[in-house]
């Protein structure tokens, strides 16, 4: 199976940008985005035959949003945490027969670090709610988690030490979902792969020069790890600040 996942920075945008190319060259079988900026009735997305859509979008306009394409419909979808609402549109689960798939944005901290202490609570909630859905079938998580874990994952990280998405506080938040029983599947690929990021600020010539962050992920149930076959981040995809990230699973079934 082949899972996609991208933080397309505003969705109509993207679509004008190649969106529509890379998504029909990857031909996955899961395609999920991050930050569509968009509200129901905006985009009339055409996949073609095949892909059953599910949104979820923020309540504020032009803010946050995501949306998962999949070729398999899914028993069940739910949009939020403890309950299933999700007033900024951050997350949708779609279960499937073998496992659950979970696609999310996690808030940012702000570069003032005014949201640090509601981004901890979610990082939280969000852990007891993967550990949860753990408990009854194996979890593939995507998303843009708005943190560069490692030094590694970072290019310039003496700099960027304290700053929003790379704090004591989110990194430690990171390393506990990891020891509660999931996996990056990038890292367990390629544990000590440089220069490997898949957001870049829009400043002048940092994407060319590759000051990177990696902060977009694929993490699984670590009962999964004998099922990645490849995880690769398509850095030459442009159309975001983001780049899409890629698994791919030997089949569950």
């Amino acid at each position: 199976m082949k899972f996609v996942s991208w933080n397309v920075n505003g969705l109509r945008s993207c679509v004008n940008k190649g969106f529509y190319e890379y998504f029909n060259e990857t031909q996955a079988d899961i395609f999920c985005v991050q930050e569509t900026k968009l509200q129901e009735g905006q985009i009339q997305l055409d996949l073609g035959e095949g892909y059953h859509q599910y949104w979820n979008y923020a309540l504020k306009k032009g803010y946050s949003g995501t949306a998962v394409f999949t070729k398999t419909e899914p028993l069940s979808v739910r949009y939020g945490l403890e309950e299933n609402t999700e007033p900024e549109g951050r997350i949708i689960t779609l279960e499937f027969d073998a496992f659950y798939l979970v696609t999310v944005y996690t808030p940012n901290a702000k570069r003032d670090l005014s949201r640090l202490e509601y981004r901890l609570e979610w990082e939280d909630r969000f852990r007891n709610y993967l550990l949860q859905l753990d408990a009854h079938k194996p979890v593939v998580i995507c998303g843009d988690l708005n943190v560069a874990h490692q030094e590694i994952d970072l290019k310039n990280a003496k700099g960027n030490r304290g700053n929003s998405g790379f704090t004591e506080e989110e990194r430690e938040k990171m390393t506990m979902l990891l020891d509660a029983g999931f996996t990056d599947s990038f890292r367990y690929l390629y544990p000590d792969k440089t220069d490997a990021y898949s957001w870049w600020s829009n400043m002048p010539r940092v994407r060319e020069r590759n000051v990177g962050w990696r902060i977009d992920y694929f993490l699984v149930s670590s009962r999964l790890r004998p099922f990645i076959v490849d995880a690769r981040i398509d850095s030459h995809i442009f159309g975001s600040d983001h780049c899409p990230v890629v698994l791919e699973l030997a089949d569950l079934t």
